[in-house]
Formats: structure tokens, C-alpha cells, sequence
């Protein structure tokens, strides 16, 4: 299966993202299984990092053996569940398991309102995830340990 990754660099050897705000599946390197999605993500990181040009790495994984050997936390679509475990990443309280890979619903930017809402009350969590179910999510697939990461395989990139 083929993965991408948007960004204003290429990266052939993938590292855990640390971030300071908070992501929705929590720490860990972000693909994507939709190259479109991870084309437009590289417009936002060459704007927020002020330099670079926007690129797309692309990696395969084998994902028959990312199942076996490792722990995996998937989402098919947003539920009550994902709502939690996102929200919970985004304010950086989320305290529950840690997983080597996290997979589901992106929450970009056309969905972030969405969920700042719930957080601040304004939505009920059934509203919240009527209002994400009615949107075209794309998927994340989130490595969150550096076994994971030996999964990928880096293939190339391509500028935008």
C-alpha cells in the first residue's frame, strides 16, 4: 500500500512529530492513503514554516505485517470514539494507551470548527458528529513509535 506525506521538505527518514499544539491522533509522523490530501497539506506547511518548497514523500508498507507486529488503533469513519480520542489529543489531556499506529478520519481544516465547537461546549457530541458525518473526510495513518516507523518504506517524492 502506498502512504504519503505532505510537506515543505522531502523525508526519506521519517521522525516522530513533538508538537506543542495539539494534533489529532497525538504525537507521530502523519501520512495519508490520499495523495490529493497530502498535495494540499504541503501548502499549509510551507506557509506556517516560511520556507521550503511543497513537496509530497510517498513510502509503501506492508500493511498485513504492520498488523502483526504491531498495535493498532483504527477508526473506519467519525464515531463517538474518535470524537473522544481526537479532542482529548487536541487539548493534550488524552492519558488512555499509547498505540504504534493510529488510523481514521482526518480532521482538516474544513472540520476543525467542528470540533473546537464540541470542545467548547457549543456542540453536543451528536450534533458535532452529524455535522463531521455530513463532510468528505480522508483518512490519516499516524505512526506513533519508531518500530512502526522501520514499517515504511521510502519510495520518492514529488515537488508541487
Amino acid at each position: 500500500m502506498k502512504l504519503y506525506h505532505g510537506s515543505n521538505q522531502i523525508v526519506e527518514k521519517p521522525q516522530l512529530l513533538t508538537s506543542v499544539r495539539g494534533l489529532d491522533f497525538g504525537k507521530g509522523f502523519y501520512t495519508t492513503s490520499n495523495y490529493d490530501q497530502a498535495a494540499r497539506f504541503t501548502e499549509n506547511v510551507v506557509k506556517r514554516k516560511k520556507s521550503g518548497n511543497r513537496t509530497v514523500s510517498i513510502y509503501e508498507i506492508n500493511e498485513i505485517m504492520l498488523f502483526e507486529i504491531c498495535s493498532v488503533l483504527k477508526f473506519e469513519n467519525p464515531s463517538e470514539e474518535w470524537l473522544d480520542f481526537v479532542s482529548l489529543n487536541r487539548t493534550n489531556t488524552y492519558s488512555g494507551k499509547i498505540y504504534d499506529v493510529v488510523i481514521g478520519p482526518v480532521a482538516n481544516d474544513t472540520v476543525y470548527n467542528v470540533i473546537d465547537l464540541y470542545i467548547d461546549g457549543t456542540f453536543s457530541k451528536d450534533e458535532a458528529i452529524k455535522r463531521l458525518k455530513a463532510r468528505e473526510l480522508f483518512n490519516q495513518w499516524t505512526f506513533c513509535s519508531e518500530e512502526s516507523m522501520k514499517l515504511l518504506r521510502f519510495c520518492n517524492s514529488e515537488l508541487i
